[in-house]
């Protein structure tokens, strides 16, 4: 997929105007796909639907409001971080860290704000959706030869939860894409 003058049209209609850091991630996200063999057109509109709902294609870490509570949230012994939710996706929980911290080969462990950079929460987005390390479930199982399911396909991050509402963002950046 291509980044074009269509597809940010098509995020605008849901965004409206976009910031510099917007644009940035879209990119790094395409760059992303490109880099880790993700080339269904589909997949791709959903990881940017995603990305639209999640944090309006900006990195953000998780309002203390929502993690308030949660043991996430509680500084690690170790290393005295928190590992709440931070990136595109909201990356979670100090063994998700870890992981994402061995695979992009940066420290994510003792440096969890590093998910809060453009690229970086794009690697996270997009290696996470395909190999289905948020949920245990992957884009290709709602996305392949014989399945296009948008509506299911948001249990790869976070249950049915605005899976319709979701659905309709990557409908707008599939059809402007394909």
């Amino acid at each position: 997929m291509q980044s074009t003058p269509e597809l940010f049209d098509a995020i605008r209609s849901i965004l409206g105007p976009l910031s510099q850091p917007q644009v940035d991630s879209v990119n790094a996200i395409l760059q992303s796909c490109e880099n880790h063999g993700v080339t269904d057109h589909r997949q791709i509109a959903y990881i940017i639907a995603t990305g639209i709902h999640e944090c309006g294609l900006k990195p953000i870490p998780e309002s203390l409001g929502s993690r308030k509570g949660r043991r996430y949230n509680n500084p690690d012994p170790v290393t005295g971080q928190t590992y709440y939710g931070r990136g595109i996706v909201q990356l979670t929980w100090k063994d998700n860290y870890q992981t994402f911290a061995n695979l992009l080969h940066i420290d994510l462990v003792h440096n969890p704000d590093l998910a809060l950079q453009i690229p970086t929460a794009a690697e996270i987005a997009v290696i996470g959706m395909k190999g289905g390390m948020f949920t245990g479930v992957s884009l290709s199982k709602y996305f392949n030869d014989t399945i296009t399911d948008a509506i299911n396909c948001r249990k790869v991050i976070n249950g049915l939860d605005q899976a319709n509402l979701i659905a309709g963002y990557y409908g707008k950046v599939f059809n402007a894409t394909a």
